[in-house]
């Protein structure tokens, strides 16, 4: 016998659903007796003998006092091979305009109950190709990266030069999976035309919940993406190169949501169950003996303002983070990082080697003293500073300038050869700028090179 309700309130996307019988379990999806295309989704409960359920789709198909069926199951999509090279919405269904998916391979959205026996922890490196992040904040493999910016800074410019170094270094051994929370359209258009025209869509699996979508979509494309990960991870053996873009609208799709059930909001006005959700996400991300899970994730930050508590809640799961500047961007030089706020787990001579660890030591050293001098500088001049002085500012500017660089995916036209540039290779430039080779060259010179050598 199906297990039937009534809806008993509609409020935005929150409809509230009266069970007739034994109470559904969470995440259990109701459709509608008379459209079985209407759906919701069982979120929390609102009273002894009602649900709060997320409608997924439009509201206008639901009115008060229409029956709905529990299907008894979760919301699921198509895995495998065959969603390599497509973009999907959170339903499973193609929006790249290509055939439809194979549905007799499924995953449901949620975690398992089982709890992992076999979590790894690697200290290798994984080099994405852009100087600035390897020298500056180097990721441990299975590790997570956050990349943290205001808006129109080139955070999703960052990712996507990310996406395309790393998938081509490694097709053979790792499958991408994209999820797209809350983004424009454009922008999930414009990337997946970019990792069409460079080779690497066919490794590639894309999730998109726009901006245009409703909050309950925006927020469960995130769960949708960590699933095709632990799908790839758990089932496939696959190592998994994990991106999301952004992460700050999941947070924001939950306290859209939470408003609309009337939730105590928590610190700064978000819903009282942030730490929970992001942990929710973050805690299936992990990596095993037999395959690993390494995440890249994109973080707005609002009004420039890193102390917000929706980005805040991200900051424990992180092994590395990126800070882009919009003073920095505004100088022309990017990608636009503020080394001097960006860090990374990684920075250890046991992890990172001795040599990469006090090449780094001394650039910091060289870049914080080099705000005194440049405060100093556009006071007085720079050719009233001290001779050593007068060094030590020049040669913080061609650090600044060196760690500039061009993007393939951001380039208009065809760059001559590819923007990966390993991170010996930048170690190497480092050491020899510290010594003092360049002295005599002007810092404009070290603007958008690849490596040193194209000076010569």
């Amino acid at each position: 016998m199906k297990k039937k309700g009534s809806i008993i309130s509609i409020k935005g996307q929150i409809v509230e659903v009266a069970f007739y019988d034994n109470p559904p379990k969470r995440y259990d999806l109701y459709t509608m007796e008379e459209n079985p295309e209407a759906i919701l989704e069982v979120y929390t409960s609102a009273s002894p003998r009602s649900v709060y359920c997320l409608s997924l789709t439009q509201t206008h198909y639901f009115y008060k006092g229409a029956v709905v069926i529990n299907t008894e199951n979760t919301l699921t999509i198509p895995v495998g091979k065959q969603v390599l090279g497509r973009a999907m919405n959170v339903f499973g269904e193609p929006i790249d305009g290509k055939e439809n998916f194979n549905f007799d391979e499924t995953y449901s959205i949620f975690a398992n109950d089982k709890n992992p026996s076999n979590i790894a922890v690697s200290n290798e490196i994984l080099e994405t190709g852009i100087k600035i992040v390897d020298f500056f904040t180097p990721l441990i493999k299975g590790g997570k990266i956050g990349l943290f910016g205001g808006a129109g800074v080139g955070k999703t410019v960052l990712l996507t030069e990310i996406i395309h170094n790393i998938s081509i270094k490694h097709t053979e051994s790792h499958v991408s999976v994209f999820s797209g929370i809350g983004e424009r359209s454009r922008e999930g258009q414009e990337l997946y035309e970019a990792l069409g025209e460079t080779g690497v869509l066919s490794s590639v699996a894309l999730i998109y919940g726009e901006m245009s979508k409703n909050p309950a979509v925006r927020y469960r494309t995130g769960f949708a993406g960590v699933a095709l990960a632990e799908y790839f991870r758990d089932v496939m053996k696959k190592n998994v190169l994990f991106f999301v873009d952004n992460m700050y609208r999941f947070a924001q799709a939950g306290y859209e949501l939470g408003t609309l059930m009337s939730q105590i909001p928590s610190e700064g006005g978000y819903q009282p169950t942030l730490a929970s959700d992001m942990a929710h996400i973050h805690e299936r991300l992990y990596s095993t003996s037999e395959s690993e899970v390494t995440t890249f994730e994109t973080i707005y930050v609002p009004a420039d303002d890193i102390t917000d508590p929706g980005v805040q809640a991200v900051l424990p799961y992180l092994d590395a983070r990126v800070v882009l500047s919009r003073w920095i961007y505004q100088e022309g030089r990017f990608p636009a990082i503020d080394t001097l706020l960006s860090n990374s787990s990684a920075l250890n001579p046991e992890i990172i080697g001795e040599r990469h660890y006090n090449a780094y030591l001394e650039t910091q050293s060289l870049l914080k003293e080099s705000v005194n001098l440049e405060k100093i500088a556009s006071l007085i001049g720079v050719s009233e500073l001290s001779k050593e002085n007068q060094t030590m500012y020049k040669r913080s500017q061609i650090v600044k300038n060196y760690m500039t660089q061009k993007f393939v995916t951001a380039s208009g036209e065809k760059l001559e050869k590819s923007s990966y540039v390993a991170l010996s290779e930048t170690i190497n430039d480092v050491e020899a700028i510290h010594n003092g080779d360049y002295d005599n060259m002007s810092p404009e010179q070290f603007l958008y090179i690849q490596t040193l050598a194209d000076l010569k």
